[in-house]
């Protein structure tokens, strides 16, 4: 199964609430039933790999550059937003 495209969300300024899960088998992002969105890496919460690696996989589902992503809240936690800056 692919990863969902997400571009539909990309609209500059939009907030984008994820949860994650570090160190999982595989990075990918699922739609939960209720609308959620669940994004999976593979890499540990230290030193903000994590963040790293759900920023770039979020960037490309987005279809945007992850210069672009901005990390709102939840720098250290599983809920986190994301903010689409202008181009």
């Amino acid at each position: 199964m692919s990863d969902p495209m997400l571009s539909h969300l990309a609209l500059p300024g939009a907030l984008i609430a994820v949860r994650v899960t570090p160190k999982a088998s595989r990075n990918r992002i699922v739609i939960a039933p209720e609308g959620d969105i669940r994004i999976y890496v593979t890499v540990p919460p230290e030193d903000g790999k994590a963040n790293t690696a759900v920023q770039k996989l979020l960037a490309k589902a987005l279809g945007l550059p992850k210069s672009r992503l901005t990390l709102t809240q939840g720098q250290k936690s599983r809920d986190k937003v994301f903010r689409i800056d202008e181009a």
